[in-house]
């Protein structure tokens, strides 16, 4: 199972320098994947969980994969209506082979209300508007001549019953967000019958959990939070329901913890000096 690491990509404690400490971290300890959050537009409604300043991912990623030499490179994930289908389409396939083959796209519908106005993009049609860049990015990739674009792997996040049955339809990997343990296996069956009913293969499983350590068990908690051992035993559990990629989100949720970045990279190099129990 590989593992990877989503890194803020905003707020104030973020510039520069803290994204290249971030990217030596990830690599540094040899963790597989480095993955950003993407926002345009950083309306009321982004801000009061992700202030400014927000690095846009594209732009971002290419920085970083001059910095980066092994680890993936990717998205968790694009918002589907903010960029024109075409446009994401080229954006991604010269990452991709300006990275050497590393980028993975993670693509979901976004919900930020605020921000698809002031982009001029129909919030109620967010899901159309998925549907509709995954099936663009797919064509437009096998009408690519030069090189291989179409081995990106596309990484479809949701939750609802239309979100999953675009991940069958559409994804390499469904990439569900921050969730509890009963709810990824419940929903997991869903996937299931919905793959079933479309008479298509289940996609692969590519998870993003939180990963927030705590000395004592918390009574309700999502996966990847809690002790040490409880978040190695979700990710066991996870590596046994077939996942192949886990993302570990060590953003708890204040912004200000992009100032104090050494409590994230302790929690993952704990992870970290776990990992061949999790291969």
């Amino acid at each position: 199972m590989n593992l990877g690491v989503n890194v803020p990509n905003f707020g104030a404690g973020t510039d520069p320098d803290r994204l290249r400490a971030w990217a030596q971290t990830v690599e540094g300890l040899g963790f597989d994947l480095l993955m950003l959050s993407d926002h345009v537009v950083v309306t009321p409604d982004v801000a009061a969980q992700y202030p400014a300043p927000f690095y846009e991912p594209f732009t971002a990623l290419a920085w970083l994969a001059g910095l980066t030499r092994r680890v993936r490179l990717g998205t968790t994930v694009l918002i589907a209506g903010h960029r024109h289908p075409l446009l994401v389409a080229r954006m991604a396939a010269n990452l991709d082979r300006l990275s050497g083959g590393r980028l993975v796209l993670g693509v979901g519908a976004g919900w930020a209300r605020q921000e698809f106005a002031a982009l001029g993009a129909p919030f109620e049609r967010r899901g159309a508007l998925t549907g509709e860049l995954l099936r663009t990015l797919r064509s437009a990739w096998a009408d690519t001549g030069d090189y291989q674009a179409g081995q990106i792997p596309l990484w479809v996040g949701g939750h609802s019953d239309a979100a999953l049955r675009r991940a069958v339809r559409y994804g390499d990997a469904w990439h569900p967000l921050r969730f509890t343990m009963p709810w990824f296996e419940e929903t997991l069956d869903r996937l299931k019958t919905i793959a079933e009913a479309e008479d298509r293969p289940v996609p692969a499983l590519a998870p993003r959990v939180l990963l927030r350590l705590t000395d004592e068990p918390p009574a309700e908690r999502r996966a990847g939070e809690g002790t040490l051992d409880q978040v190695l035993s979700d990710l066991e559990h996870l590596r046994r329901l077939g996942a192949e990629d886990v993302l570990l989100d060590p953003f708890v949720g204040d912004p200000d913890e992009t100032l104090r970045p050494e409590t994230a990279w302790h929690a993952l190099a704990a992870v970290a000096a776990h990992r061949k129990e999790l291969a």
